[in-house]
């Protein structure tokens, strides 16, 4: 199987990349393993953020900024 391994900033695994291929040969295989359909709440909430953040750039933080922020507050 050729999968990629995601990793955050510390180095440490946080999720795997499975090439589509490989995904529906799993799926045919162990048929309990099924994708699901994204609730259509999170999907506006998705679409909401991008145009929040579309309208209002200017005042967002890149990730490491804003993880920054988060570990002050730890």
């Amino acid at each position: 199987m050729n999968l990629q391994y995601i990793s955050d900033n510390t180095g440490k695994t946080t999720g795997v990349f499975i090439p589509i291929s490989e995904w529906n040969e799993l799926k045919s295989k162990y048929k309990d393993i099924e994708e699901f359909d994204t609730p259509e709440w999170q999907i506006k909430e998705v679409q909401k953020r991008l145009s929040d953040y579309k309208n209002n750039h200017e005042h967002a933080l890149d990730f490491n900024a804003a993880m920054d922020d988060l570990e002050r507050d730890f």
